[in-house]
């Protein structure tokens, strides 16, 4: 399952919500990334932080399914991060950007594609400006592309479904409801899920 959507959007949080809840249902694939650790962020829970040039070595030796340049930084996932989650018998959810998106289809895998939408391009800024961990290049560079990504999250075709997160609880209820259209009874309601949903 793919998430996708601008920086400061709120996926994370989306998707930490949805692993709370069902954690028996869903396995997050860590992605790798070249960029540096924001504060409270661990390597091999949030990213695998790579040295540039051994991810550049694995990205050659085709160890990813999906890779991308964002904001001066590569990100990526590889092919063992996914086949990590699914030897657990989960739904793997990939968080990743446009780039991803388009790599991850045309590499066939079979996904269900959903672009998170922020109320508005001010609240997007005011997201990132809240972070108060990029500088005022970065942000400017993270709502220049933010436009495009916009752009071929509403384009016809490109995604399974669009939430809007306006208000964190509302979004995330409208993404269990769009679960249980998807994958039936195996998305238990109330309690966290004890049983395993295997794809």
């Amino acid at each position: 399952m793919v998430f996708a959507g601008p920086s400061g959007v709120g996926k994370g949080t989306i998707i930490k919500v949805l692993m709370e809840k069902y954690p028996t249902v869903f396995g997050f694939s860590v992605s790798h990334t070249t960029r540096a650790p924001r504060p409270g962020e661990e390597n091999g829970v949030h990213y695998n932080f790579v040295e540039k040039s051994a991810m550049e070595a694995s990205i050659a030796n085709n160890e990813f399914i999906e890779y991308a340049n964002v904001h001066t930084n590569i990100y990526g996932t590889s092919i063992k991060a996914i086949e990590n989650v699914q030897a657990q018998g989960k739904i793997c959810i990939l968080d990743i950007d446009i780039q991803g998106v388009k790599r991850v289809k045309a590499s066939g895998l079979g996904c269900k594609y959903v672009f998170i939408d922020p109320p508005s391009v001010d609240e997007l800024e005011k997201r990132l400006r809240g972070r108060g961990t990029e500088t005022e290049e970065k942000i400017q560079i993270r709502l220049k592309n933010a436009m495009d990504e916009l752009q071929f999250g509403h384009e016809e075709g490109n995604f399974d479904a669009i939430v809007v997160n306006d208000e964190l609880e509302r979004a995330v209820e409208k993404i269990t409801q769009l679960l249980r259209s998807w994958y039936g009874n195996k998305i238990p309601v109330g309690q966290k899920q004890t049983g395993c949903f295997c794809m």
